[in-house]
């Protein structure tokens, strides 16, 4: 099982960035995706879901807006879509899979500084 991001790196306040999360080893349509971010200090938390079947997203308050979640079942790839960026997003980001078990990613770095 695998799950591999990229997309992250330095970008300027008001920037775009689009992470991206390459699953394999298991059967990627039947599990929930998700993003979630940890800043240094800070608990993990998630950022934003998709479901499996019917493409049900919802995001935390924060991000509202900003970012959008899809998901690819044809290319077992998950993406973040991050606009208007601010500060206060920088963490490293992590994708996760949930079905019968749950699997992470080993994360990417964003930063958003002037």
């Amino acid at each position: 099982v695998q799950l591999v991001e990229s997309g992250g790196g330095l970008v300027q306040p008001g920037g775009s960035l689009r992470l991206s999360c390459a699953a394999s080893g298991f059967t990627f349509s039947r599990y929930a995706m998700s993003w979630h971010r940890q800043a240094p200090g800070k608990e993990r938390e998630l950022v934003a879901a998709i479901t499996s079947v019917g493409g049900n997203t919802n995001y935390a308050d924060s991000v509202k807006g900003r970012f959008t979640i899809s998901r690819d079942n044809a290319k077992n790839t998950v993406y973040l879509q991050m606009n208007s960026l601010k500060p206060e997003d920088t963490a490293v980001y992590y994708c996760k899979a949930t079905w019968v078990a749950s699997y992470w990613g080993q994360g990417t770095q964003v930063t958003v500084s002037s």
